[in-house]
């Protein structure tokens, strides 16, 4: 029925381990561990002394000295950085006198608002090219301004005595009917 990816025969069934059984093998490996500490230590007093006089000591000294390097490990001394643990700084140890070094971003940041700000105070004074094409170009609208403005009161003037003088001959006519 089902061809191949379907309910395969793939694979096992997944067990868990439960709280109980992680607690006792825990248990048992820290036991495991003080018992080769304590029969380790007369053992290893003996290796040390042979290796003092050997001049070979740093072959275990990078995981606790219990651990024996497998290969050219022991032959090559590696310095890798991922490795060691990084030493976290205290509070009190951070200057906080010295100067602070900005990032290339934090500095071109800084620099850019200078930059604005020297831009617009100019620009408020009048001094730039920009503002210099705004004040022209407001003054030519103010007087086309003023023309329209004053246009609209000639013609409203003219309007007004063009009524009075039809109203003038109105009332004249009015008069000599009667």
């Amino acid at each position: 029925m089902f061809s191949g990816k379907k309910g395969g025969h793939k694979g096992r069934m997944r067990t868990y381990t439960s709280p109980e059984e992680i607690d006792a093998q825990m248990k048992a490996e820290k036991e495991r561990k003080k018992t080769e500490d304590e029969e380790g230590a007369a053992v290893n007093d003996d290796e040390q002394t042979e290796d003092k006089l050997a001049g070979s000591g740093s072959e275990d000294s990078d995981d606790g000295g219990s651990q024996k390097r497998k290969g050219v490990e022991g032959l090559i001394e590696i310095e890798n950085p991922n490795r060691a643990a990084q030493k976290s700084k205290k509070v009190t140890e951070i200057e906080l006198e010295g100067p602070k070094q900005l990032s290339r971003r934090e500095r071109e940041e800084i620099e850019k608002q200078k930059a604005k700000e020297r831009y617009m105070k100019m620009h408020l004074a009048g001094k730039t090219d920009q503002a210099k094409a705004d004040l022209a170009r407001l003054a030519i609208i103010r007087k086309q301004r003023e023309e329209a403005a004053r246009k609209k009161e000639e013609e409203r003037k003219a309007k007004e005595a063009v009524q009075a003088a039809a109203a003038a001959a109105k009332g004249l006519h009015t008069l000599s009917l009667k």
